[in-house]
């Protein structure tokens, strides 16, 4: 039996251009809106035809911006970066065919005369540009299981930080897009390992470069630069 070959049928936009700042999981940041663009073979509105009549859907599509790897185990930012699991037990982007899977709440779907059917969804935590394979809807009768257990999830608490943007920059964004930067920011973007009150970080995100560093439990953003 030969492998199968799989081609993107879409690629997903969003104002995150860099993997540095991407939400750790789908549903986090429940404001940050994308789109999903199809490639020619499926712009196509048949090709979703009752799709309008679901909430939520899964992507399917790759960690493009990971290298692939053949380790057995990886170190999960939620258990701080030093413990070590089963990649099969995690959801680490490190893995040996660097699929991803996400479920994004379906927001509306905008014909667009050159590109056909445009999917816009909120929570995604894609990176712009990043490949998309397959898109199934999400069944609540079989997908939903709200007794299960969660494994090493359940027993660490993660605790968002609070957001500081100066006035002078807030000013920058729309209510929507600060809204977005917000809850993004809140996740703590930096590596789990790095806890430096005056180190500066940077994470691209529409047409700026956010400039910003983190005191104890705040996200405090010094500055704003366009791309």
């Amino acid at each position: 039996m030969h492998p199968m070959e799989i081609l993107p049928i879409a690629y997903f936009r969003s104002p995150l251009k860099s993997k540095f700042g991407i939400p750790r999981q789908s549903g986090l940041a429940e404001s940050l809106t994308g789109s999903i663009v199809f490639e020619p073979p499926y712009r196509h509105l048949e090709a979703l035809r009752g799709i309008e009549d679901f909430d939520y859907l899964w992507l399917i599509w790759e960690f493009s911006a990971n290298t692939q790897t053949s380790s057995l185990t990886v170190r999960p930012p939620r258990l701080g970066g030093n413990t070590r699991m089963g990649v099969f037990a995690t959801r680490s982007p490190f893995r040996p065919n660097r699929l991803g899977l996400s479920c994004v709440r379906l927001e509306r779907i905008e014909e667009h005369p050159e590109l056909g059917p445009v999917i816009y969804v909120k929570g995604a935590d894609l990176m712009d540009g990043t490949p998309i394979y397959d898109i199934k809807p999400y069944v609540v009768y079989a997908d939903s299981h709200p007794e299960a257990r969660s494994g090493f999830v359940d027993q660490t608490e993660w605790k968002s930080l609070e957001v500081d943007i100066p006035d002078h920059l807030a000013k920058l964004f729309s209510p929507t897009e600060l809204e977005t930067l917000r809850q993004t920011l809140a996740l703590d973007p930096r590596p789990s390992y790095h806890d430096d009150a005056e180190r500066i970080y940077g994470m691209p995100f529409g047409d700026y470069d956010v400039r910003f560093r983190v005191e104890g439990n705040t996200v405090i953003v010094v500055e704003c630069n366009q791309l």
